[in-house]
């Protein structure tokens, strides 16, 4: 499956699926984010959300699931971007899904904040379809353009709404069970004790311990995973 418009080589995790995120108090977010990627619901959606929300996995997710539609598609991370030359936004009206990750890195870059604006109304003749992810939403974001600040507002505007700590504890044993890992949840209980509960690093764990079990043909019970944990501290 090919994603023909990613600049530099950049690649999508293979596991950034809609049905390996959790959707939590986020489903009417996450609805209408499929709906756009297929290509059947609205052409602008901005979601708006901290450091750990998923916002990265859910763009992500939209270009897999746009691609299982037969449609183009371009992610964007645009803080990895900003050394570049703006005209690496040029011909994305030519894409059927454009994902634009971070935008908010953009705030106050003149030339970027013109050229975002000038690919919204290219996007919109075109009948492409735009997805954005910010920290903030588009008046709080720090955009000095208010055209630009205006055509963000257009289309729909979600709020990513954090896990709560319950929400973590199911996040992490939905994830272990997309995955095929048997975590029982009082190991699963006595990790979220152990390290930060933001999803990134939680995730990116949960990773770790499935190579160790992998590899030491062990279960995931807590004398491992703390072993394990002693080993990295």
């Amino acid at each position: 499956m090919k994603h023909p418009q990613l600049p530099l080589g950049l690649a999508l995790k293979d596991s950034a699926r809609f049905e390996s995120f959790f959707t939590g108090r986020n489903q009417e977010a996450v609805q209408s984010l499929q709906s756009a990627a297929a290509g059947r619901g609205e052409t602008l959606i901005y979601i708006a959300g901290p450091a750990g929300t998923g916002k990265t996995h859910l763009l992500q997710a939209a270009c897999h699931l746009a691609a299982e539609h037969h449609r183009t598609t371009g992610y964007l991370p645009l803080q990895e971007l900003l050394n570049l030359s703006v005209e690496i936004l040029q011909g994305l009206e030519q894409v059927d899904l454009v994902c634009l990750d971070d935008a908010q890195a953009l705030a106050g870059q003149g030339n970027w904040e013109r050229g975002l604006f000038d690919l919204f109304n290219r996007l919109r003749d075109s009948g492409s379809t735009l997805l954005v992810a910010a920290a903030q939403r588009p008046d709080l974001a720090g955009f000095e353009l208010p055209d630009l600040v205006s055509r963000l507002g257009w289309g729909v505007t979600y709020a990513l709404k954090p896990l709560a700590d319950d929400e973590v504890l199911a996040a992490l044993l939905y994830r272990a069970r997309g995955r095929g890992l048997e975590l029982p949840e009082e190991t699963a209980s006595f990790l979220l004790k152990r390290i930060p509960r933001d999803l990134p690093s939680v995730f990116n764990l949960l990773d770790r311990l499935d190579e160790a079990s992998m590899i030491e043909q062990r279960r995931l019970t807590i004398p491992f995973v703390k072993s394990v944990l002693d080993q990295e501290a």
